[in-house]
Parts: C-alpha cells; sequence; structure tokens
C-alpha cells in the first residue's frame, strides 16, 4: 500500500509517499499556506493512488500534547472525515532535526533548504512509521 506522509506545519506542510512495497519513502512536495490544503491532499491521493495517510504528531520530549499537537490531531480527524481513507498518526519528534542534517550536507542556498526542510520531514516520518510498522510484523 502506498502511503502519503504529512508535516503538518503552521506555514507549510510537506508531503512524502512511499513505494507500493512500503520500503522507501521519498519527499514528495511542500504546500504552502492552509488555503484549500485538504483539498490539494486529495488531489495528491487520487494521482498517487495513496491507501493511507501519515499524520506527524508532534509531541512534547515527556510525551504530553502540546498545542500543536492538537491542532494536527484536529487536522488529522478532518482529514479522515474528507477523504474516508485512514489516517495513521507517527511522533515526529527529532523530524525536523534529521531534515536539517541531511539539508546540511547539500550546497543549497538557504531559502532552497527552507522549502524541502518540511518533505524531507515528512519522508522521516514515513520511514518511522514504516519501521515501527514492518517491526510489529
Amino acid at each position: 500500500m502506498r502511503y502519503l506522509a504529512i508535516d503538518y506545519g503552521n506555514k507549510r506542510t510537506g508531503l512524502a509517499i512511499c513505494d507500493q512495497n512500503e520500503t522507501v519513502a521519498s519527499p514528495l512536495t511542500v504546500i504552502s499556506g492552509h488555503s484549500k490544503l485538504v483539498e490539494k491532499i486529495a488531489e495528491v491521493i487520487r494521482e498517487e493512488n495513496v491507501g493511507a495517510i501519515v499524520v506527524g504528531l508532534p509531541l512534547n520530549m515527556d510525551n504530553s500534547q502540546g498545542p500543536q499537537a492538537k491542532l494536527v490531531l484536529d487536522f488529522g480527524q478532518k482529514l479522515k472525515a474528507a477523504l474516508n481513507i485512514p489516517v495513521h498518526f507517527q511522533d515526529e519528534r527529532l523530524s525536523s532535526f534529521a531534515a536539517d542534517e541531511k539539508l546540511t550536507a547539500a550546497q543549497l542556498p538557504f531559502s532552497k533548504k527552507k522549502k524541502l526542510r518540511d518533505a524531507i520531514a515528512a519522508a522521516e516520518i514515513l520511514n518511522a512509521f514504516l519501521e515501527a510498522k514492518h517491526s510489529e510484523n
């Protein structure tokens, strides 16, 4: 099954996708703003033949949920209602840090790195989800 990972942010939302065999997660795109965000995600789901969504959940280091986690949970419920496909949540702590580490090696201008960061963070979230899923089996 193909999963679409979402790194939901206040300004930008990163998307990543995995292959049908659930082995490779790749950054896909970044959507700026929230205008018609659900509709844009629905379009990606149709185009990429996605069977389920993984939303990064920004937990605090003590596993508690702060205000941003509550916003993400609400967004996930909105996706579930609008798109009628399974929505999973994955701890996203340190995904942005991992994305920054990957981007540090790239010789790109800051503006380009900033655009890619959210999609790479979404791929990190998806990789963590897939690893956890495969270790359960």
